[in-house]
C-alpha cells in the first residue's frame, strides 16, 4: 500500500496557495467586470516602468490583479519546491512542477491580452488557464492529506455508466461551460450556448448527486464534496440569472453599475467553486470507488447491445 509521508504543513500550505488562487480568480473577474483590462496599457511594466501606479479608477483593479498574480506566482513556486524536497511520490512531485509552469503561462497569456489588446481567444485562454491552475492547486492539496492513497477503493460500481465516468465527464462538462462563459464575457459569441451548456451541467450535477445518494448514502468521502457541488450549482445558477437580469436592465435603462459588476465577479467566483468541487468528488470517486472488472464491463456493453438491436427489430 502506498502511503502518503508527507508533513501536515505542507497540505496545510498547499490549501492555502488554493484559497490564494481563488482570491486571485476574484481579482481577474473584477478586472473584466469593470471593463479594466487595458488601464495599465503596457506590461510587464505599468506606464513604462516597475514603481508602483496610482491606484485609482480601473488602475487598482488591473494593477491589483498583477500584484495578487506575482505574490501567487511566488507562493506557487515555494510549494513546488517544497514538493520537491519532501515529497516521496515521483509524481506529486511533477504535479508540483507543473503548477510553476501553468502560472508562468499563465503570466504570459495575461501580458498577451495588453499587448495585442484583448483578443477574444487570447482572453479566453487566459480565464480558462485559470480555472485549470485552480484545480491544479486543489489537486495537490488534496493529495498531500496523510489519508490519501490511490490503491484502497473499497467500494464497487456495476452500474452503466459508472460512477467514475459519470463523474469525470460532469467535471468535464462543467469545464466546458465554464469556457462558454469566459467567451460570452468577452463577446465572443451570445448567451445562447452558455444556456445550453448550464441545462446540460445541471443534469450531470444532479444525476451524480442521485446516483452517490442511492448507492453510498453513507460514504461521506463521496457524498459530503456532492452535496457542496449540488448547494454551489443551485447558488451558480441563480447569480447567472440575476447577473442576466441585471445586464439586460442596463442595456434598456440607465441602472447602476455597482450591482451587475458585482454580480457577475461573484458568478465567476463561484463557477470556480464548482468546477474545484467537481473535481473533488471525481478524485474522491476514482479514490474510494473500484473500477469494475473487465469481465463486467463486458458483460455490460453486451447487454446494452442486445437491448439496443431488440429495440430497432
Amino acid at each position: 500500500m502506498t502511503t502518503c509521508s508527507t508533513s501536515p504543513w505542507l497540505c496545510r500550505y498547499a490549501a492555502f496557495v488554493s484559497f490564494a488562487t481563488f482570491l486571485l480568480i476574484i481579482a481577474g473577474a473584477l478586472v473584466t467586470s469593470n471593463d479594466a483590462g487595458l488601464s495599465v496599457p503596457d506590461w510587464p511594466t505599468s506606464f513604462g516602468t516597475f514603481r508602483m501606479p496610482r491606484m485609482v479608477g480601473g488602475v487598482k483593479f488591473e494593477h491589483g490583479h498583477r500584484m495578487i498574480a506575482g505574490t501567487v506566482s511566488i507562493l506557487t513556486m515555494v510549494l513546488a519546491l517544497w514538493l520537491w524536497r519532501s515529497e516521496s511520490r515521483r509524481w506529486v512531485r511533477r504535479l508540483g512542477a507543473l503548477t510553476v509552469v501553468t502560472i508562468l503561462a499563465q503570466a504570459v497569456l495575461g501580458g498577451i491580452t495588453v499587448l495585442f489588446y484583448l483578443p477574444v481567444a487570447i482572453s479566453v485562454s487566459h480565464a480558462c488557464l485559470a480555472q485549470i491552475f485552480f484545480c491544479l492547486t486543489v489537486s495537490v492539496a488534496l493529495f498531500t492529506r496523510s489519508d490519501w492513497q490511490w490503491d484502497q477503493q473499497h467500494l464497487q460500481d456495476s452500474t452503466a455508466p459508472s460512477l467514475r465516468q459519470l463523474s469525470a465527464s460532469t467535471s468535464a462538462a462543467i469545464f466546458l461551460q465554464l469556457l462558454l462563459g469566459a467567451a460570452f464575457r468577452h463577446k465572443g459569441f451570445g448567451i445562447s450556448p452558455h444556456i445550453v451548456g448550464a441545462v446540460v451541467v445541471t443534469g450531470g450535477v444532479l444525476w451524480l448527486l442521485v446516483r452517490i445518494l442511492t448507492r453510498y448514502p453513507k460514504e461521506r468521502a463521496v457524498l459530503r464534496p456532492v452535496l457542496l457541488l449540488t448547494a454551489l450549482l443551485v447558488v451558480q445558477l441563480g447569480l447567472g440569472g440575476v447577473s442576466y437580469f441585471l445586464k439586460m436592465a442596463a442595456m434598456n435603462a440607465p441602472q447602476p453599475l455597482s450591482p451587475l459588476i458585482e454580480t457577475t465577479a461573484a458568478h465567476v467566483a463561484v463557477g470556480a467553486l464548482v468546477l474545484a468541487s467537481s473535481l473533488v468528488v471525481t478524485l474522491q470517486v476514482f479514490h474510494n470507488v473500484a473500477a469494475a472488472p473487465r469481465a463486467m464491463r463486458g458483460a455490460r456493453a453486451e447487454q446494452e447491445r442486445e437491448r439496443l438491436a431488440a429495440s430497432r427489430a
